[in-house]
């Protein structure tokens, strides 16, 4: 796999509202400000004392971004629109509520569980600062999801995602095929590259054999170029989105269904998260590192996780036959043809860092450890990754 590209210039600059309406591009991951309240004054919604436009917009959200959250205040008889509470919570704003009036809950109990799930903590700071960080960003992840599909119902079958994963370790097969049958909100089907493995190595044999989604099988020397590999498992996919995955990398449930979130709202025409968690094999420890922001146009995005059309995948030439360097050379081809990329949230997602000879990409492990925000021993991932051990 490809590590994700030094931080670039537009990392370092303030996020600028996007134009037109609320979404989570320029979500701020460390508030500046204490939590404001949303409160219902008979006509409209109030945010931090100013009434909100209806819809709500992207310059109501710019203005609440550096806040910690917003605290609910409900009236206690129905006759409000639910529809900026919805706005907000789609844009990513951390809402919260200590108590939920019983119509409320019935409108949409989903959401009002979620808004009793978390709350602004204005004592939380020190060393736990970051922590309280990534559990804000968690709930404005869980939030966003609700909303966003709320506001687009079911309208049929989703669109279909090839998923398109090479593999030279027989042994991650199946661990990194059950993180993709896992996907939820999504429709999916794999195309798996073995590079240098034959088909019926009993580790994959076995792998495919109890995968429960579409899947095929293409194989390649040991001596065909890792970008070849793709690119020959890329031809065989059907589906209307291409999403490269990793084999030896973890994936949360919901990553594809927020890259396709994502595309959507930003209406962009590639995807990707940022590269935040990161797994070190030798040192049994993970790291997460903060200085990429999310939710913003970049020209990088992490190689594994890489969401496009298929037919722009196609336009673009697909991957180039390289034996290293294939995300970075895709991306680069995507933006010269005038292609917009858009960074999601990375806490869906944790890149294994084990022995420098087992990638594609060389960096030591003093520089994860030197650009950490956070050190756990273990593996601590997300909470949105919704494994046993969390962070």
């Amino acid at each position: 796999m490809d590590a994700t590209s030094s931080q670039t210039a537009s990392d370092r600059k303030p996020a600028e509202p996007p134009a037109g309406g609320a979404t989570p591009q320029g979500f701020t991951r460390s508030p500046s400000a204490e939590a404001g309240s949303l409160s219902w004054d008979g006509e409209r919604w109030t945010a931090a004392e100013e009434p909100l436009g209806d819809p709500v917009t992207a310059e109501d959200v710019a203005r609440l971004r550096p806040l910690r959250g917003l605290r609910v205040e409900w009236p206690v008889s129905p006759g409000c629109s639910f529809a900026a509470v919805l706005d907000l919570a789609a844009a990513g704003v951390p809402l919260f509520s200590t108590v939920v009036p019983a119509w409320a809950r019935a409108a949409d109990p989903a959401l009002t569980a979620l808004l009793t799930s978390w709350h602004a903590d204005p004592a939380a700071g020190g060393s736990m600062r970051s922590v309280t960080d990534l559990r804000r960003e968690e709930h404005s992840v869980r939030l966003r999801r609700h909303a966003l599909r709320a506001g687009h119902p079911d309208s049929g079958e989703p669109p279909l995602v090839s998923v398109v994963m090479s593999s030279m370790r027989p042994a991650l097969v199946g661990s990194a095929l059950a993180q993709i049958a896992r996907q939820r909100h999504v429709r999916a089907e794999v195309v798996l590259g073995l590079h240098g493995v034959p088909a019926g190595h009993e580790s994959v044999r076995r792998a495919v054999e109890d995968f429960p989604l579409p899947i095929t099988v293409v194989e390649a020397h040991r001596e065909t170029p890792f970008g070849e590999v793709l690119n020959r498992a890329a031809a065989a996919a059907s589906g209307d989105h291409l999403a490269k995955w990793d084999d030896d990398d973890w994936y949360g449930p919901e990553h594809l269904a927020d890259l396709l979130l994502a595309k959507e709202y930003a209406g962009a025409d590639v995807v990707g998260t940022t590269a935040e968690f990161f797994y070190l094999e030798p040192l049994k420890a993970t790291i997460r590192r903060t200085d990429y922001t999310s939710e913003v146009w970049n020209e990088h995005v992490a190689g594994g996780t890489i969401l496009l059309g298929t037919s722009a995948f196609r336009d673009v030439g697909g991957f180039g036959p390289l034996a290293s360097g294939v995300d970075a050379d895709l991306l680069k081809r995507v933006h010269a043809a005038g292609g917009r990329i858009y960074r999601t949230h990375g806490l869906g997602y944790v890149l294994r860092r084990s022995l420098s000879g087992e990638h594609t990409w060389r960096l030591p492990l003093a520089h994860f450890l030197r650009v950490a925000t956070n050190q756990w021993r273990g593996f601590r991932p997300s909470t949105l990754l919704e494994t046993a051990e969390e962070a």
